[in-house]
């Protein structure tokens, strides 16, 4: 590591912690020619996921984006504060362990529902709503009673 002050290139290292629950390392490191002290942190970078519109195009994956969606479908829900950033993390983590380097919208729309069903029953119909474009009333209450046959042993 090249010593931020005068250039040098050996450095030592004098303390290392884990952050971010192992995801992240924080080194304190001293310069061996000049003796400054300074900090660095060490993560993995991801591979890029990359999401195939339904009209074919490719974008970047965008977890704020999917966070955002989220958000809105669970706006005055009554489920715990930070749900949407747990459900992003782990739809995340599902579209990574599919080992793809592109993943299409279908499947992170899929992922994004079945969350919601297990969080909160009214969040989901209103992502569903607008993900799926219901064309009718009828398609609507078919997914509502499917949603009470679930609840009823």
């Amino acid at each position: 590591m090249r010593c931020p002050t005068c250039g040098e290139h050996e450095t030592r290292v004098i303390d290392s912690r884990d952050l971010d629950e192992g995801a992240t390392i924080r080194r304190r490191r001293e310069c061996t020619g000049c003796a400054w002290r300074f900090t660095t942190y060490e993560r993995v970078e991801a591979a890029r996921l990359t999401v195939i519109k339904r009209d074919g195009s490719r974008e970047e994956f965008d977890g704020d984006k999917l966070r955002g969606g989220l958000e809105k479908a669970l706006t005055r829900r009554p489920v715990p504060p930070g749900a949407a950033e747990q459900a992003t993390d782990e739809i995340e983590a599902a579209l990574r362990a599919l080992g793809a380097s592109e993943v299409p919208s279908e499947r992170i729309g899929q992922l994004a529902m079945e969350k919601l069903r297990a969080l909160d029953h009214i969040a989901y119909i209103r992502f569903a709503s607008v993900y799926q474009s219901f064309e009718d009333l009828e398609t609507l209450k078919r997914e509502v009673d499917s949603l009470y046959r679930e609840r009823v042993p």
